[in-house]
């Protein structure tokens, strides 16, 4: 798998769960999001503006963009976000490259948000883990998303802020939206 067959997988809407731990301090957080996943395409003004202020072609991109978009469920410390993501795949090795990044303006992820002159780059293993990676200096963030069937996805990341201060999370995602075909339905039904 390469970086546009995992996020054409990704496209849809997904119900995340995650759990945050402040390593620091210990205080724990749990929070539900909505998430929209969408392929954009070349030709799009925001994947557009993205690649010229990196002073990039986006026609040159094999994938033009995607566009994640959450919406916390019943969370009033957290405010709905987006994110553009533009990947640059390595002309030697597509499994790697570098993640261009827009963000909206609510948005406390520190990957989905990076401070000036954090670099992100990925790396698809052989097992299809997509690793993002965002590092300058003294912070350090890195997210591993995998898939266990094509509609649950799961996220693990860890920031290692200039502060000293730690962050562990875990989120599950199952994608929404999905329905059993109507012979496992039956199947199901038989059975029960």
């Amino acid at each position: 798998m390469d970086i546009i067959e995992f996020f054409e997988q990704s496209a849809g809407k997904w119900f995340s769960q995650r759990t945050l731990h402040n390593l620091t301090s210990g205080k724990l957080e749990a929070g539900k999001s909505e998430l929209k996943i969408e392929i954009l395409p070349a030709t799009d003004p925001a994947v557009i503006q993205l690649c010229s202020e990196h002073s990039l072609n986006p026609v040159s991109a094999p994938l033009a963009g995607v566009r994640v978009t959450w919406n916390p469920i019943a969370d009033q410390n957290h405010k709905n976000g987006s994110r553009l993501l533009v990947p640059i795949p390595n002309s030697d090795n597509p499994k790697t490259g570098k993640l261009l990044q827009s963000v909206g303006p609510a948005s406390k992820n520190a990957l989905a948000k990076p401070a000036q002159g954090i670099t992100t780059r990925y790396i698809i293993g052989e097992d299809d883990v997509l690793t993002l990676i965002g590092e300058s200096e003294g912070f350090y963030a890195e997210e591993r998303l995998w898939y266990l069937i094509p509609n649950l996805r799961l996220r693990t990341s860890v920031v290692k802020q200039p502060s000293g201060m730690t962050i562990a999370s875990f989120c599950s995602e199952i994608r929404m939206g999905v329905t059993q075909p109507a012979a496992e339905t039956a199947s199901a039904e038989t059975r029960s």
